[in-house]
């Protein structure tokens, strides 16, 4: 039925203009009462094969949301309600700012693929943070979703202050992030992805912990770095044996790519697009590549968390497989629709059962 109204009304839409009114019923049905709830009772991972234990946290699937369809944190509960076992919101900057101009998003039909250039469009950080603030009040105490925070740099702010403006969005969020996650890999904010280099990241990071340390009230966050596909191997490395000696939690591989080899989109269409971040199957070959990079560099001493053309539980299953402890995916919910969460972890269930474990790690 979903791909009948996506081939019928969505694929009509812009894309933007899809998600938001997408994302406006999701929100719209959590706000019923007892909505959520019930979604989540049907559609949440409920197997307890699924349980995942990672980053000091209990999910009760390996499959989240990644950042980006929630940016400012408003629908955490509907979207948990969806299946989803965490939800990571966000790129949340220290500042509001209004991203770039529209229109910054376009679908890739025959590849199945998203480019965007959104530019970090959010309410800012402490925004954010006062709408979990609301959405657990409304929980009446803890039981909501596992949610992350992801911060990104202000695009105002000199590369010379990107440290401090990344400690700041890290103390907006500190006291209800589940963990955060330091964005320095997209294509979108110019001179973002130089951050990536270690000797510049490695201050960033410093206070970013710094900043969570003193601003949780004595609860560790955990933190963890996001990095682009397009790194090379050596850099990957690199930031590999950074995260371990300053004692990160985990790194998240990988982000969207600028590549726009092998598809199969005409090229007329590709180039309408325009630059940006391609997300989707296209980006699954060298995602999982990083992936398996990080987990020989590091093996169990990080949480790696695999993102990147995820589609299908078998994708899903490979990543688990490859050193991932969870999964995240952004465009295979939006060409999957709804129901995709609940099909993926039913069809991980059935992978783990039979493996003949729990957890694939």
């Amino acid at each position: 039925m979903y791909r009948l109204f996506y081939q019928v009304v969505l694929r009509r839409v812009p894309a933007e203009a899809a998600h938001l009114a997408a994302f406006g019923l999701i929100r719209g049905v959590a706000r019923v009462p007892g909505a959520a709830w019930l979604l989540r009772r049907w559609l949440g991972p409920r197997d307890p094969v699924l349980r995942v234990r990672a980053l000091g946290l209990s999910f009760p699937g390996p499959l989240g949301l990644a950042a980006g369809f929630d940016k400012d944190a408003r629908g955490t509960r509907g979207l948990a309600a969806l299946g989803f076992g965490f939800v990571e919101v966000g790129t949340v900057t220290a500042r509001a700012q209004p991203g770039n101009p529209r229109p910054r998003m376009f679908r890739l039909a025959a590849d199945r693929a998203l480019v965007n250039r959104m530019g970090f469009n959010n309410a800012g950080a402490a925004a954010a943070a006062a709408a979990l603030r609301r959405s657990r009040r409304r929980l009446r105490g803890p039981g909501g979703p596992v949610t992350g925070v992801n911060i990104g740099k202000t695009r105002a702010v000199p590369d010379a202050d990107a440290a401090a403006d990344y400690a700041a969005s890290a103390r907006a969020v500190a006291a209800v992030a589940d963990y955060v996650v330091v964005n320095v890999s997209s294509p979108n904010t110019p001179g973002l992805r130089d951050l990536q280099a270690a000797d510049r990241l490695k201050p960033v990071l410093v206070a970013v912990r710094a900043a969570l340390d003193a601003s949780a009230g004595g609860r560790r966050v955990p933190l963890l770095v996001k990095i682009a596909p397009d790194l090379a191997d050596a850099d990957v490395d690199a930031v590999a044996d950074l995260a371990l000696e300053l004692g990160l939690d985990g790194i998240i591989a990988t982000n969207t790519t600028t590549s726009r080899a092998g598809l199969a989109s005409p090229a007329a269409e590709v180039a309408a697009a325009g630059a940006g971040g391609l997300s989707g199957p296209p980006l699954r070959a060298r995602s999982l590549a990083v992936l398996r990079r990080l987990h020989a560099r590091a093996g169990d001493r990080l949480v790696l968390i695999a993102a990147g053309g995820i589609e299908t539980p078998d994708d899903a299953w490979e990543r688990l497989r490859a050193g991932a402890t969870l999964v995240q995916a952004y465009t295979g919910f939006v060409y999957g629709g709804p129901l995709w969460p609940r099909r993926m972890h039913a069809g991980l269930a059935r992978r783990f059962r039979a493996a003949g474990n729990g957890h694939a790690r």
